[in-house]
């Protein structure tokens, strides 16, 4: 069942103009990307490190993450069409994984292809590719955790998303060492500082709680989500 669901959850995203959309916002990225690599910065790491942090960790990553995981189950419930598979005698924790592995299909290769492809033309080299990879990765699994369970549980899901980012990543939770620990790119960032050795804002997490506690995330948050739809009056 899981199988079914999957590929049902895979065709409704994977919308030519949602991919378009979000490729274009992608393509910013791989020109910053290349103008630093052309560019004669003075510190070429640490520009490119500080560009894959702004843009692809800080902006892209989510937001790519929010628009394909918020609509998984948020758009069904919207529409009324999650009534027809909560109403079948399939275990919700299915459902959940089904959509959460689309959601995943569809958002890491974009993000992927962007970001590393960014790290690539900007030819600084020492760890940049591979800890943008890796933190890219870490990033879309926690997110995709959480904006599944945020489209499952509020309309206009994509809102509340954005002012998750913007201002509870961006602002709030950046306001010191103790509140960044509650905001997933304090550890994704500390993930590129290991690989590329440029200190970013708040990145003082271990290696060792960098990789585990997001992937933690998307799994707690998925199973708040089975949890969720186990309560939740869909008919």
């Amino acid at each position: 069942m899981i199988a079914t669901i999957y590929r049902v959850t895979l065709r409704t995203q994977a919308k030519k103009g949602r991919l378009a959309a979000l490729a274009l916002l992608g393509i910013v990225g791989v020109v910053v990307g290349l103008a630093v690599g052309l560019s004669d910065v003075e510190d070429p790491i640490r520009a490119a490190t500080n560009m894959i942090n702004a843009f692809g960790l800080s902006l892209y990553a989510p937001v790519v993450t929010l628009v394909f995981a918020s609509a998984s189950l948020g758009d069904p419930a919207e529409d009324g069409t999650l009534v027809y598979l909560w109403l079948r005698p399939v275990p919700r924790w299915q459902i959940v994984a089904g959509t959460y592995l689309a959601t995943l299909t569809v958002a890491l290769p974009l993000v992927l292809v962007s970001l590393v492809l960014a790290a690539v033309l900007s030819n600084a080299g020492h760890g940049l590719v591979p800890g943008t990879l890796v933190s890219a990765t870490l990033a879309v699994v926690a997110y995709g955790g959480i904006f599944t369970w945020l489209g499952l549980r509020v309309r206009r899901a994509l809102v509340w998303g954005l002012a998750y980012i913007l201002l509870w990543e961006g602002f709030v939770a950046s306001a010191g060492k103790s509140a960044s620990r509650l905001a997933v790119r304090a550890y994704t960032r500390s993930v590129l500082t290991k690989f590329t050795d440029v200190d970013l804002k708040l990145a003082n997490v271990s290696p060792f709680f960098a990789v585990t506690v997001p992937i933690a995330i998307g799994i707690v948050w998925a199973a708040l989500t089975v949890r969720r739809l186990r309560r939740a009056e869909v008919a």
